[in-house]
């Protein structure tokens, strides 16, 4: 099945596909069932995937079928010291393997994910090798992966491989339930710590997200890569490189009311009567709109 999958994308990429207004600057849906490319842009652009490498690290983490309640000390060597980005997972902390997943995933700890790779067997230079080989075996000919976290943005690839990546990833039950947990609650070290998902989408009403991850980095934008079930059929999102965390959001409910049928925003907008559309103006705009209306008249009286 998933062969059968990554071939309908294959031969289906190239195909045109309905042009939705995108904030996202690449973009891609794919529906499973039928091997489409629903909507896509750009998608073929080689790009920085942030923390979407997730996805990678937990499906090479789990092929190794290492024990996932063996404890793991996190380490001075799991501190990110290339983006030096924080981590509410202390330096010293021992957790099941199967926790410290969950936090690379649901909450996308720079830290739980770099542990992961550490106590890899054979260490972190066989992590890597197992990843080249997965890349190889999902056939994602434009994506190249040097570390498990994403900070790097030499990692990249294309929405088109992501797809490939996601719904790969679709079929580890273990990705599947750990990224649809809304939070959780995690004892660090004799204190408990709350984490939350990353995907304020998961656990929303009218959302049946199946998979998801977000990422981050400067190079890389916003992103998000999502496997959900909307009007019946089953669709892989991948959205990248948003300017902001509003503009992958907005692009993701438009990608569900376009799914349903529904305008979506931008379209609702450009249906809108003209009164609408006038109020729709940010504040600065209007006034300085009747600004330059008050300037005409005055200038028609004095002409009269």
């Amino acid at each position: 099945m998933l062969k059968k999958t990554l071939l309908a994308l294959l031969l289906c990429s190239a195909s045109s596909a309905f042009a939705l207004p995108f904030h996202s600057q690449h973009a891609m849906v794919f529906e499973e069932g039928s091997g489409k490319v629903l909507l896509e842009k750009d998608a073929n652009a080689v790009v920085s995937i942030a923390s979407i490498t997730k996805l990678m690290t937990a499906m090479v983490v789990l092929d190794a079928k290492q024990n996932m309640q063996e404890l793991i000390d996190i380490e001075e060597a799991d501190v990110d010291i290339v983006k030096h980005s924080s981590s509410r997972v202390p330096v010293g902390a021992v957790l099941p393997r199967t926790t410290v997943l969950k936090l690379a995933l649901m909450s996308s700890d720079n830290r739980a994910a770099a542990a992961l790779a550490r106590t890899y067997p054979g260490g972190r230079n066989a992590f890597l090798a197992a990843v080249q080989q997965k890349i190889k075996t999902l056939d994602m000919r434009n994506t190249v992966i040097e570390e498990p976290t994403g900070l790097s943005p030499q990692n990249r690839s294309t929405a088109t491989d992501l797809v490939k990546m996601a719904s790969a990833a679709a079929y580890y039950p273990d990705i599947a339930r750990l990224t649809t947990n809304t939070e959780d609650q995690v004892d660090m070290k004799g204190h408990l710590v709350h984490f939350r998902n990353t995907n304020r989408l998961v656990g929303k009403q009218d959302w049946d997200i199946q998979l998801s991850k977000t990422g981050f980095t400067r190079e890389a934008g916003r992103c998000l890569i999502m496997r959900m079930k909307a009007a019946d059929k089953n669709v892989v999102v991948v959205l990248l490189n948003a300017r902001d965390s509003f503009a992958r959001m907005a692009d993701a409910e438009n990608v569900l009311r376009h799914l349903e049928g529904r305008p979506t925003a931008m379209t609702a907008l450009a249906q809108a009567p003209a009164a609408t559309k006038a109020t729709s103006r940010p504040r600065a705009q209007r006034k300085l709109h009747g600004t330059k209306l008050a300037d005409k008249r005055q200038t028609k009286n004095r002409r009269v």
